[in-house]
């Protein structure tokens, strides 16, 4: 009978995230798309989820909306998270449709969350067909996912920038020892270009435009070694109304984002301030591990050394970490039990 069981029962690890939403089963990542999600405004009728309803954003007449449920790493909207998670999960069993599997879900949440937050992304969870649901903060995924033994009694830091919050923690013995979760992160690089380019440029531009900014020419530094091209920017003159280009440089947007990234060096320093001097010897010899989409921000990882004197390193598909990490403990839900909040 528990063959049969199994066979209907369906594991998915979810990195439910403010700018993206990743899923693995088996070991492959089946969905990797913008946490955002289309609908009608009179019918609610869903019209798109993920990258179609991306390419709506910011373009759309007032019958449609579309909504990003989460913001700061949780659930703002509580029925637009719900449908969106049911979406996705739609996406992945679109080949069975004569009888749906029952779920055994391990998601992700922010390690500075309130209990109430925590509730919100759990039953948006079970409503979208989760039967069985477990929650593993966000830097003991990632952890895991770049392949640290966080059982040992060795202390490690992991500073996870993602889009809505940067979570940072010193992980030993299968726990976190000390944290600090600040609300900023990718999405307030993506605000701060915005805020930059109309105060510099006279230049309107959308959350599109200014993503693809921070992708191409963004930086932490105002000088890089292997720097990237100029980019050009098309958006609104404020001054005449009219649609303009204009080119920027990774030197101007670093300065743009100046003042988060210190933040986030603020937030750094006090979490090696709260950890118990053993671990911080474990530390001065194990150095700093960056992931999450924050992480491939050109030269943050020279900044945030020469602000620590500590070597850090750059997770590999650091995007990708934090699910991986997720899946890892769902497979071995037994001797990760003692993680899961």
């Amino acid at each position: 009978m528990m063959g049969i069981f199994n066979f209907f029962t369906q594991d998915l690890a979810i990195d439910l995230g403010t700018a993206n939403t990743l899923i693995m089963h088996k070991d492959k990542l089946v969905v990797d798309e913008p946490s955002i999600i289309a609908i009608h405004r009179n019918s609610k009728e869903v019209l798109a989820i993920g990258s179609e309803a991306q390419k709506m954003h910011g373009k759309t007449h007032e019958d449609i909306k579309t909504i990003r449920p989460l913001k700061d790493g949780v659930i703002a909207d509580f029925e637009a998270a719900e449908q969106m998670i049911s979406g996705f999960i739609k996406l992945i069993n679109s080949k069975n449709t004569w009888r749906s599997p029952q779920l055994r879900m391990v998601i992700c949440i922010p390690s500075g969350i309130t209990q109430v937050e925590k509730r919100a992304v759990k039953e948006s969870a079970e409503r979208s067909g989760g039967r069985e649901v477990y929650m593993i903060p966000e830097p003991m995924a990632a952890a895991i996912g770049i392949g640290i033994d966080v059982a040992e009694p060795m202390g490690n830091m992991i500073i996870d920038i993602g889009g809505g919050t940067t979570e940072i923690a010193v992980i030993a013995l299968s726990g976190i020892v000390s944290d600090e979760s600040i609300r900023v992160a990718g999405d307030d690089f993506t605000n701060d270009i915005i805020e930059y380019m109309r105060r510099q440029h006279n230049l309107m531009i959308g959350d599109r435009t200014a993503e693809n900014i921070k992708i191409n020419v963004g930086a932490a530094l105002p000088e890089l070694e292997n720097p990237p091209e100029d980019y050009a920017v098309n958006g609104r003159d404020l001054m005449t109304g009219i649609p303009k280009q204009i080119f920027v440089s990774y030197s101007e947007i670093a300065l743009a984002l100046d003042k988060s990234i210190s933040k986030i060096e603020e937030a750094v320093m006090k979490a090696l301030e709260y950890t118990p001097p053993e671990l911080s010897a474990d530390i001065y010899q194990t150095g700093l591990y960056l992931t999450g989409g924050g992480a491939l921000l050109r030269g943050l990882d020279r900044r945030i050394s020469s602000k620590t004197k500590l070597p850090v390193y750059v997770a590999e598909d650091p995007l990708r970490a934090v699910v991986r990490g997720t899946s890892v403990a769902l497979k071995n839900l037994k001797s990760y039990r003692t993680i899961f909040t």
